[in-house]
C-alpha cells in the first residue's frame, strides 16, 4: 500500500522532500530493497 501511495506521488510530481522519506520508510523496513530501489529511480 505505502509503495503504491509513493509511486502515485511521484507520477503527480509531488515530490518535494520526498526523497528523505522514502529513505527512513526503507531504513525502518516499510519498503523492500527492491520497492525502495525502483522509487528512487523515478524520483527526478
Amino acid at each position: 500500500m505505502l509503495y503504491r501511495v509513493l509511486k502515485r506521488l511521484i507520477e503527480t510530481g509531488q515530490t518535494a522532500g520526498l526523497a528523505e522519506k522514502i529513505d527512513v520508510f526503507y531504513a525502518t523496513g516499510k519498503l523492500t530493497e527492491t520497492e525502495y530501489t525502483e522509487l528512487t529511480a523515478l524520483l527526478p
